[in-house]
């Protein structure tokens, strides 16, 4: 009989934290686990784990999860499932009720967000005393979850994010490219310079629109274009009247016809083979999956130099720049803009980074075994 473990998330929203439990069960099922779910009634999350052949236990609200704690218990029991893995801290109320009442469940904690101030007071140390492991997604969350969560060290364990490289490989021949390219406003000849992500103050972009202003004026023998990936509206994750500035602040700066606001795209992979460079000059990332998702696509990255992307960046990979230094930012533009064989270079010494470090399959192999009790190596 396969170990099964239930994944946790009653989140109502859509960004990397409620994607994520869909995102890793067909590689649990291929290392031999079965994987159930607990969320929302109606949620995105919900729906995300159908498509991933889960259908999941569901509740109308996180309130109504702890009254049906009962139900909650039968279903673990009928199903056999003595590991739950929770990926919001709201969430931890429930799956630490659940633990206390059921004496030998195994209850993991994934902190996606970054943990921002210490968590010490009574029921914090009641909550997170009921966790088997916290999982922290980057060497720089580690080290805040250190000094913020009441667990000894042994109990906090990094373990990096992964992404299935496959999806990534080149597969466009020359003229889908162009097309796309087209699709996306970039001129024939001009080196495409995009910024995947929700629109919103934290992601940077309104720095990423500065420093283009500014390699306008540096260098104006280059041609580039930028690519703003990204949903417009509040649906899609992001802020509408933060995306009404930076709209109006780029018609101010006259680089209406030289940044385009692509809107969502299901199709991310295919979008970076059409760029060239990758900018992520979000200001506090706790890990950030589309630096390794645009380096899988072997593009460079320009990334900020804060939070955890310099733990994934570096100079034969990318570049950094202070998230808040346009100037440094269209420093870091010019010089890869001008070079293509340099792009060329990072781009392939990023995608084997990678292949050696984040994957998805060395993600879940490092996962299951802790679900199984097994000691970190």
């Amino acid at each position: 009989m396969r170990p099964k473990v239930m994944q946790l998330c009653l989140s109502n929203g859509w960004g990397g934290l409620e994607m994520y439990p869909a995102r890793i069960i067909p590689e649990l099922a291929r290392q031999g686990w079965q994987a159930h779910g607990l969320a929302l009634e109606g949620s995105r999350v919900a729906a995300s784990l159908e498509q991933a052949g889960v259908t999941p236990l569901t509740v109308p609200s996180r309130g109504q999860a702890l009254w049906r704690v009962g139900r909650i218990l039968a279903y673990l029991k009928a199903h056999e499932i003595d590991v739950v893995h929770c990926h919001k801290s709201s969430d931890l109320r429930l799956g630490a009720l659940l633990a206390t009442l059921r004496p030998g469940l195994r209850l993991y904690f994934t902190d996606h967000m970054g943990v921002t101030r210490p968590k010490r007071d009574p029921y914090h140390r009641w909550a997170y005393g009921r966790l088997t492991r916290l999982f922290s997604i980057s060497e720089t969350t580690r080290v805040r979850n250190l000094r913020a969560f009441p667990l000894p060290p042994e109990r906090i364990r990094r373990l990096y994010l992964g992404i299935d490289p496959s999806p990534y490989v080149a597969g466009l021949a020359a003229d889908q490219r162009r097309t796309l390219r087209a699709e996306l406003g970039v001129p024939e000849g001009a080196v495409a310079i995009g910024l995947p992500g929700r629109i919103t103050p934290g992601k940077g972009q309104a720095v990423w629109v500065e420093a283009l202003a500014r390699l306008a004026v540096a260098r104006p023998e280059l041609a580039w274009h930028g690519v703003l990936i990204g949903g417009l509206g509040v649906g899609e994750g992001s802020n509408e009247a933060f995306v009404a500035e930076l709209q109006a602040r780029v018609a101010a700066l006259g680089l209406t016809e030289r940044i385009r606001f692509a809107g969502f795209r299901g199709d991310l992979p295919r979008c970076l083979e059409a760029l060239d460079i990758v900018c992520v000059p979000s200001r506090n990332e706790a890990f950030g999956l589309t630096v390794i998702e645009a380096m899988a696509a072997a593009r460079p990255v320009v990334g900020a130099d804060s939070g955890a992307i310099p733990e994934l960046v570096d100079a034969t990979t990318g570049r950094l720049a202070a998230p808040s230094d346009p100037d440094a930012w269209a420093a870091a533009l010019g010089e890869l803009s001008a070079d293509a064989a340099l792009q060329h270079r990072l781009g392939q010494a990023g995608r084997a980074r990678v292949l050696e470090a984040f994957t998805l399959a060395a993600h879940v192999r490092a996962l299951v075994g802790e679900y199984a009790g097994e000691p970190a190596t």
